[in-house]
């Protein structure tokens, strides 16, 4: 998949090439001379367009660098994982920045307004990448590839691509639905042109997502069988448990059976916990690793800007940490750190019971937010591989970690928090049982097992497993934690002992500048 990210960057195609598109529009047309008869024109061609697709989540542009094909947010900002971090993240107990960028506060705070900067970044950015899924959905019809004499085993390989591709739709359908409830909906199947796309509403979406996912997951490659960093269905199916674990959010109907029966499937197929859990995040992840089910690739070569894994590494790291020995000798932007529930949730934050707790410094609260020494620093994203030699960069600040967007730990946690909940087909003692693994890995030992669980208990022990992975948002608004004051962190609220939040706060707005331009859009209540 690296390989599939140079031929993304050098390519100059068309997908991409939509950066020329006007306003955050899912019917955008393309402002330059370049057409579909260019572009698909033979097997290559259709394979470089999907590589196309998946570099849209670690690239900013097909430029790269300081290009950016979305409007209005800075090009070091735009990239889908830094954007979605930040508002899975910032907005929750387990992290804050210490950075004045316009926007950012508001989201360290819980203040946000419709015209937040990282808000419209992201919703901007699911929605360029489902404009360019659906062009190249478009152009690979049967008739389509029949036209251009693609036929036999060449055309199968574009049918399994088109699989991916709808795979690849449904997630950012999944972000927006999870985000923003009730976003544009458009398809391949709608026509290109300038009548402003419709709004769906969330349960109606949710029916979308899962109806897609489960019509490609026969046309997918089996578990673990396409190359690196291509969606198999191994990944159609965590993503499957995910959605239905939330079900009850987005519907008000809960499918923890179904959660039970994806996330089986998943544990089922072959995959395995690695052997040491930060050897997940830092290079040594790309080989010998059947835990990771999916990632985002990146390349500190040939892929960079200042988002992904980059963002995630120098964002945490300040000059007073050795920069070097993360890989980034020249980097270390000293932002991001935990607030003080995170470390609190370990038995002690230097590591050396639970090995998960990965953090630095030596004051956990945060009494100032602009003072990164507030907090504790978390190292759990490095650029260095386990035997602590970096990674190739092109100036020692860009990383070429490659972060999963799903991993075989997060659906144990599924299964067991399904069961707790009450889904059928699974056991409460296969849940401890593979809650026991996540554990015995953590500790080293048998030490921190557990005897019993409890479905509170799981909103605790995937912070433990699974902080600073883009998880917390989603898991306290289903353990209904995000909003009211039954639970508080330091500023949420804009108070620094924390205050309640507004129920409506469990979903994001849609922004006022989508608004102004769409007439068919209604704003989501509280905004």
């Amino acid at each position: 998949m690296k390989k599939l990210y140079k031929i993304a960057l050098v390519s100059g195609m068309f997908l991409m090439s939509m950066s020329a598109c006007k306003k955050d529009d899912l019917n955008l047309k393309p402002t330059n001379d370049v057409t579909a008869v260019d572009v698909y024109r033979t097997p290559a061609d259709y394979k470089n367009a999907l590589a196309k697709l998946y570099a849209g989540y670690g690239l900013t542009s097909a430029q790269g660098g300081d290009a950016s094909d979305i409007g209005g947010i800075d090009a070091g900002f735009a990239d889908f994982l830094r954007l979605y971090w930040n508002l899975q993240e910032l907005t929750t107990d387990e992290a804050v920045c210490s950075w004045g960028d316009a926007g950012i506060p508001e989201l360290d705070q819980g203040t946000w307004a419709t015209d937040n900067v990282f808000l419209r970044g992201l919703y901007s950015r699911s929605i360029i990448h489902i404009t360019f899924i659906n062009e190249y959905l478009r152009e690979s019809t049967p008739e389509k590839l029949a036209e251009r004499g693609i036929t036999g085993a060449d055309a199968t390989e574009v049918q399994r691509a088109r699989a991916e591709a709808r795979f690849l739709r449904a997630f950012q359908y999944w972000v927006l639905m999870d985000g923003f409830g009730n976003p544009p909906f458009v398809t391949e199947a709608d026509a290109i042109g300038k009548t402003p796309p419709k709004q769906i509403s969330r349960a109606e979406l949710f029916k979308y997502v899962e109806s897609e996912l489960l019509a490609v997951e026969p046309e997918m490659a089996e578990p673990r069988r396409n190359d690196y960093g291509r969606a198999d269905k191994g990944a159609n199916w965590a993503l499957l448990a995910r959605l239905y674990l939330n079900a009850e959010v987005y519907t008000g109907t809960p499918k923890y059976t179904e959660a039970i029966t994806y996330s089986s499937k998943v544990i089922n197929a072959g995959y395995a916990l690695k052997a040491n859990y930060a050897d997940l995040f830092n290079t040594s992840n790309e080989t010998n690793n059947p835990e990771t089910i999916l990632s985002i690739n990146y390349d500190g070569r040939f892929g960079t800007n200042n988002g992904g894994t980059t963002f995630l590494i120098n964002a945490a790291v300040s000059a007073a940490m050795d920069p070097a020995t993360f890989g980034i000798p020249n980097g270390g932007w000293g932002g991001n750190r935990s607030r003080q529930n995170l470390p609190g949730l370990f038995p002690d934050a230097a590591g050396t019971t639970d090995k998960r707790a990965m953090f630095f410094g030596t004051k956990p609260t945060v009494d100032d937010i602009a003072v990164f020494t507030d907090g504790l620093a978390v190292t759990k994203f490095k650029n260095v591989n386990a035997q602590g030699v970096p990674a190739p960069s092109v100036n020692g600040t860009f990383a070429s970690l490659d972060f999963p967007l799903f991993r075989l730990a997060e659906q144990y946690l599924i299964y067991g928090e399904a069961v707790s909940r009450g889904g059928n087909g699974g056991t409460t003692a296969q849940a401890i049982a593979y809650v026991n693994e996540l554990r015995t890995r953590a500790y080293g030992n048998a030490s921190g097992n557990v005897s019993s669980i409890s479905t509170n208990f799981f909103i605790d022990e995937r912070a433990r497993e699974l902080y600073w992975e883009g998880h917390r948002r989603t898991d306290l608004v289903r353990f209904g934690r995000f909003t009211g004051g039954s639970y508080l962190w330091p500023f949420k609220g804009g108070e620094k002992s924390g205050r309640a939040l507004a129920e409506t706060r469990n979903i994001f707005p849609i922004p006022a500048a989508d608004l102004i331009a769409n007439p068919n859009l209604v704003q989501n209540p509280g905004y």
